[in-house]
């Protein structure tokens, strides 16, 4: 069972670039969005730590996967850093969030947006894949961590596997991922992930913020 007042909540990949029509479209995020940004503003009133994973691309393609090298650096600009489209889509930053640093992320840092969000960047698939997500998570005396965002059968469900490794208790917000499939969502209530709705997630934020202004 998800242990909520020791949770996280880990978006990937929920930028403008992913969203439908963009350059690196990945159909259905459009849609997920405003449930992405529901699962934020649950886990920013209870005081939940938000992990953003995000995905950069230089102009050269030099730090992206083999098969997407080519891609990604042609002419058209894809999650490339200086550009609109690598940004975190509209309503799941805080209002008042800085710009991302690409420099600072792609140097492994991981970039405060709120007293308990940050931003961090993933070279690969996998969320925990040589980044500081494991140890902050740690850190911050995690054992749960939701997941949402953006196309299931990649990065998120990677990321979902390594999670398991590390022995987190893992929750998959369905309504809140682009791309899940039938097979895909029983795959991983078949390795102990629940499969819940945003508003099961909400709820449950809802009552530990609750416990925090009674």
């Amino acid at each position: 069972m998800p242990h909520y007042a020791a949770a996280a909540l880990v978006t990937i990949d929920t930028q403008v670039d992913t969203l439908d029509g963009q350059p690196l479209e990945i159909p259905g995020t459009s849609e997920v969005v405003p449930n992405v940004a529901l699962l934020c503003q649950a886990f920013r009133e209870a005081r939940q730590p938000i992990v953003h994973i995000v995905r950069l691309y230089r102009s050269d393609g030099s730090n992206a996967e083999p098969l997407r090298r080519t891609l990604v650096s042609g002419p058209t600009p894809m999650l490339r850093p200086g550009t609109p489209g690598r940004l975190l889509a509209t309503g799941i930053a805080p209002d008042d969030a800085a710009d991302l640093d690409d420099q600072l992320l792609l140097s492994g840092g991981s970039q405060t947006l709120g007293l308990t969000e940050v931003v961090m960047y993933k070279p690969r698939w996998g969320a925990f894949f040589k980044t500081s997500l494991n140890e902050h998570l740690r850190a911050a005396g995690v054992d749960t961590v939701v997941f949402a965002g953006c196309n299931f059968p990649n990065c998120p469900r990677t990321s979902i596997y390594e999670a398991s490794e590390r022995d987190y208790r893992v929750v998959l917000a369905a309504d809140a991922m682009s791309g899940l499939y039938d097979r895909g969502r029983s795959e991983m209530q078949n390795i102990g992930v629940a499969v819940l709705s945003t508003a099961a997630v909400v709820s449950e934020l809802g009552l530990l913020a609750g416990t925090l202004t009674a």
